[in-house]
């Protein structure tokens, strides 16, 4: 009781002003959660393999599916192309693949409407692109040390353009925050390609997905964290540049042999 006396007359003491910038700091670093909705999965699932994803894309083929650990923590980095991503990574690597449900973190536009009601129940959680928000963070090492398969885009927000943009830094940092937290975790992170063949997909265009082999993080954690984030953070987008190019000589004009 004398606590919360104490309190109520301090805050009778502070300005509106300086209340309203403790708001905003109890704001920043409210707990972020994520779940699946396991009744809603089973039927989203083949819907969108069966029908959605076939009915609206022409042809879209998928390759590398063999390099996603089917156990374990994982990072799955694609390139960022479209609000479509986020249906093509379930198609490409999502529990009919890999048996595993798939955690998203997902900006904060992209998760509002009917997109988001639904990707808030398949594992997404919103995230400030702008600025990497405590909660986001702590959320996200949650589920990697809990040997989740987490989607974290690196490159921040949507870009049309074909070639990769620099990565964000938030994602090496939080990768090398679990492994050296929890030592021997294996965590991975699996490089993927995402390219169609429109700047912005409409019905009959063709896409293709090309996944990457994984980096293993634990190989970063001999570094100061700066040094080991920034060569982390190199090595991701090497690699992602690599599967771009590989796709765009295989086919410049994204022409597929086939659906999935």
């Amino acid at each position: 009781m004398i606590q919360l006396d104490s309190r109520e007359q301090t805050q009778s003491m502070t300005t509106p002003a300086e209340q309203s910038s403790e708001a905003l700091t109890v704001a920043k670093v409210a707990p972020v959660t994520s779940h699946v909705c396991h009744w809603l999965t089973p039927i989203l699932y083949p819907l969108g393999r069966r029908i959605v994803m076939p009915l609206y894309f022409r042809q879209l083929t998928v390759t590398g599916q063999e390099n996603i650990p089917k156990t374990g923590s994982v990072i799955l980095a694609p390139t960022h192309r479209s609000r479509w991503d986020a249906l093509v990574i379930p198609y490409a690597a999502g529990k009919p693949v890999t048996g595993r449900d798939l955690r998203f973190m997902v900006s904060e536009d992209e998760i509002k409407g009917v997109q988001g009601w639904f990707i808030r129940r398949m594992g997404g959680f919103p995230v400030n692109t702008r600025h990497l928000g405590i909660g986001t963070i702590r959320h996200s090492v949650e589920l990697l040390r809990n040997g989740e398969a987490l989607v974290m885009f690196p490159e921040g927000n949507i870009f049309r353009e074909t070639y990769v943009q620099p990565l964000k830094p938030g994602m090496a940092r939080i990768a090398l925050q679990v492994e050296s937290s929890k030592p021997g975790i294996g965590l991975k992170i699996v490089p993927i390609n995402i390219r169609y063949s429109q700047p912005v997909p409409h019905w009959g265009c063709d896409a293709t997905v090309r996944i990457g082999s994984p980096l293993d993080v634990a190989s970063y954690c001999t570094k100061s964290a700066k040094k080991s984030a920034q060569q982390l953070t190199h090595d991701l987008e090497a690699a992602m540049k690599a599967l771009n190019e590989e796709q765009a000589n295989v086919c410049p004009q994204v022409s597929m042999a086939g659906r999935n």
